[in-house]
């Protein structure tokens, strides 16, 4: 790149700031007219924003056109570092509020996907219990893979975390919340359904065709002690579901989702007192550096909240 054309990028501002928030948008949703009702800004405002911040960097971010919006390599590394900045920007902002003992600012909580129908989990009433002890936080919930969690949360890109517990990281720590039974379900058109399973076993499905999650999770780490045999992959409890309800597969789900697709008869479980097994949510906070007061705070109300009988 010659000189003319280098980035004319110094000191940081915070209309660099601003534009990196409006780049991050427009990356996340997939383009301009999509980060429109995000940002709550018209499409022109936000193409112009883009097009400075490209001058700002001397990069191409993205392209778009009739093929459709799509980041160039240097706006997928520059997306990457936005995170790690506005996470950082995030950090600082918690760590003035803590310096003098308030708790404002933004708490982003990240959880594994389809907690809400657990009757064993609280995390509403722990959502209810910090939004009294801290109105100022604005709280913002994501849900995601154990995976993701796990990064997000040692990165500052989240400042607690539910997951599964699976396998433990020193850059972590862990507090017991919950536990979730999960059972092998089948669909409607499977040849198991509706027949007598009583004599079933781990042995006798591993010549069926199986849909787990793709990636480490007590879901893969069963699948490999039973040797069953994985012709499908989900990354998530919903595609897991989509696959059972083709009929083609078995799979995992927790017993509290497929609730609701048992009773329309779309699905049923299969040999439950045995092919079963059980997973230990548990809270995430980041080892080092240490969580701001929002985050123990936050940790500390799911403590309480599961505590309860």
């Amino acid at each position: 790149m010659n000189t003319k054309n280098r980035a004319v990028l110094g000191q940081l501002s915070d209309m660099d700031l601003r534009l990196l928030q409006v780049f991050k948008a427009v990356a996340e949703c997939g383009g301009m007219s999509a980060a429109e009702l995000e940002l709550n800004i018209g499409t022109s405002t936000v193409s112009r924003h883009v097009k400075d911040l490209e001058t700002r960097l001397g990069l191409t971010l993205c392209r778009r056109g009739r093929a459709g919006f799509a980041l160039t390599p240097e706006g997928q590394r520059v997306y990457d570092e936005t995170l790690r900045l506005l996470s950082s920007v995030d950090g600082f902002r918690n760590a003035v509020d803590d310096i003098h003992a308030r708790m404002g600012g933004q708490l982003s909580v990240a959880v594994f996907d389809k907690t809400a129908t657990n009757p064993a989990a609280r995390i509403g009433d722990a959502i209810a219990a910090f939004a009294q002890q801290a109105p100022d936080v604005h709280l913002q919930m994501h849900v995601g893979t154990i995976n993701a969690i796990e990064r997000g949360v040692i990165d500052g890109t989240f400042q607690v975390g539910i997951i599964p517990a699976h396998r433990a990281s020193q850059s972590l720590v862990y507090t017991d919340l919950f536990t979730e039974t999960m059972l092998l379900y089948c669909g409607a058109g499977h040849p198991l359904f509706g027949i007598d399973d009583t004599a079933l076993d781990w042995e006798a499905l591993r010549h069926q065709p199986f849909a787990g999650l793709g990636y480490h999770s007590p879901n893969m780490e069963l699948s490999h002690q039973a040797r069953l045999s994985r012709t499908a992959t989900g990354f998530d409890q919903e595609s897991i579901a989509t696959l059972i309800l083709s009929g083609r597969y078995l799979g995992f789900l927790p017993d509290h989702y497929a609730e609701a697709f048992e009773r329309r008869g779309l699905m049923q479980a299969v040999q439950p007192a045995l092919l079963r097994y059980s997973c230990r949510f548990v809270g995430l906070l980041r080892r080092s550096p240490e969580p701001s007061r929002a985050a123990q705070a936050f940790q500390q109300c799911l403590v309480q909240a599961h505590a309860r009988p």
